[in-house]
């Protein structure tokens, strides 16, 4: 890889400053830079500035009023809830699974592969449907299940298991292809060395992939407490009890209480622009380990 790079550095001092093969002409590149920040100046920054708009067009009193609500304030609590169940139950399958794919031969490694980016080719409402399927009262557990006592539909165990399923694929995504392209040789080294297989994963396998976990995680998260399709389904829509901050928009949009429609909505845009920051830090910060990594 360094000799790659100097063979490049070395092309490039050869080149006049005029020339630049692999690189469009002038008015390419200015159209298309100018496209991609009219398509994200429309469709990305005027929403979010509509969102925050509308969210203080009555003041900051009122904004408090919209997002301090027992509703509002239940909603933002759930949201939290099921985010901070759901995010490390994948990290942990996203951990094992990443580990598995890429460090291990197995009969059935394709197939589950396949199954990882399930949820991606799955409509989240069509997944929220799947399990008021299995755990609805009519459903093929659902009596067993009520008979018990357990109930998981319309409750904040069914959005857990929604939100669980629709944010499924991130961290392992992330990690796989990272593990791959790493290899088995230093795991291999520490073992010969006497390592065990869990000092192998914790001090050679998990420093490498930090990052690329880290911006799983991150990734994760936000879909997690920005889900709708899913929650909508198994939620109930419970005033209080199952209506995560999403829900809680819809409803007060629904209302006509545009203000507090808006003002919650304000909070999920907050939470996208500090992950947005989050994710381009921690690519950053992987880029340059990558470079540093390739260098030495």
């Amino acid at each position: 890889m360094g000799g790659l790079t100097r063979t490049l550095a070395a092309a490039r001092t050869r080149l006049k400053p005029t020339e630049r093969p692999w690189e469009e002409p002038a008015g390419i590149r200015l159209a298309l830079i100018a496209i991609a920040v009219i398509f994200l100046g429309v469709f990305l920054v005027l929403p979010l500035a509509v969102v925050l708009t509308e969210a203080m067009r009555r003041g900051i009193d009122a904004y408090l009023e919209g997002i301090g609500s027992d509703d509002s304030l239940a909603a933002i609590r759930l949201t939290l809830t099921v985010a901070a169940i759901a995010v490390p139950l994948n990290t942990i399958f996203g951990l094992a699974t990443a580990w598995a794919i890429a460090k291990f031969e197995f009969p059935g490694k394709s197939l589950l592969t396949t199954f990882v980016d399930l949820p991606f080719s799955v409509s989240p409402v069509i997944s929220g449907l799947i399990y008021v399927l299995l755990f609805g009262a009519n459903g093929w557990f659902g009596p067993f299940l009520e008979a018990h006592g357990i109930r998981v539909i319309f409750t904040v165990t069914g959005l857990v298991i929604a939100t669980i399923f629709v944010t499924l694929p991130f961290v392992a995504r992330e990690l796989i292809p990272l593990m791959q392209e790493q290899g088995t040789d230093e795991e291999e080294a520490a073992v010969l060395l006497g390592a065990s297989g869990w000092q192998t994963f914790f001090r050679v396998t998990l420093p490498n992939v930090k990052w690329a976990l880290l911006y799983g995680v991150l990734l994760c998260n936000a879909r997690a407490m920005g889900e709708f399709g899913a929650v909508s389904v198994v939620s109930g829509h419970i005033r209080g009890q199952t209506n995560t901050m999403p829900l809680q928009v819809e409803i007060l949009y629904n209302e006509y209480n545009f203000v507090g429609a808006f003002a919650v909505a304000s909070l999920l845009a907050g939470l996208a622009l500090v992950t947005l920051v989050l994710k381009t830090l921690l690519e950053w910060r992987f880029r340059s380990d990558r470079f540093d990594s390739a260098e030495s």
